[in-house]
């Protein structure tokens, strides 16, 4: 009976060190490597829905490799009057482009850009946010990146607030895992 105890204790140990090594791989992977997220707005819609849960990957950013026009990033809200912490937008433009919102439509570099994930127009948001200073062309400065909400007549983004810095963005989206039903990559 006396060696029990400490084969008991030891059998104790065991468990709580393979509790705090899976707890500190877990916070080690959502640090570094991938973080979920929940959307907290319709921006985005139809692409992505308010309440629709994301993996976003952070690999890339913390190995310097900047985001790409096209991404869905994920980036803290510049805009400090918004009950939102973090925002989920696409990356229209980077650093060096010139961005112009003509006719409904977006041009980067004096190029119409396809966007078929749009829905809505394209226009500066002076006519919806009277107090906006954002005015077209602009041209995005260095280390910071254009973002527009897929749903383009209901997004607070870049026409609101202006370029967003690189180093705010906190993952790039990969793909979507709740509802089930839209499971998978999105584009």
């Amino acid at each position: 009976m006396m060696g029990a105890r400490p084969a008991m204790l030891r059998e104790v140990a065991e468990w709580l060190g393979v509790i705090v090594l899976g707890c500190a791989v877990a916070f080690a992977l959502n640090a570094f490597v991938i973080q979920a997220y929940e959307v907290p707005t319709g921006s985005m819609e139809d692409t992505i829905e308010v309440g629709d849960r994301l993996f976003g990957e952070k690999v890339t950013l913390l190995m310097g490799m900047p985001v790409s026009a096209g991404d869905i990033v994920v980036f803290k809200n510049p805009d400090g009057t918004s009950d939102h912490d973090i925002l989920v937008k696409r990356v229209i433009a980077t650093g060096g482009q010139t961005v112009d919102l003509q006719g409904g439509a977006v041009y980067v570099d004096g190029e119409k850009l396809d966007e078929p994930y749009a829905t809505g127009e394209s226009w500066p948001l002076l006519q919806q946010a009277p107090g906006t200073t954002v005015s077209f062309p602009y041209t995005v400065p260095e280390g910071f990146i254009w973002v527009m909400g897929d749903n383009r007549e209901n997004s607070a983004d870049s026409r609101y607030f202006g370029a967003v810095d690189e180093d705010s963005v906190q993952a790039v989206v990969v793909m979507r895992y709740w509802p089930l039903d839209r499971f998978g990559g999105v584009e």
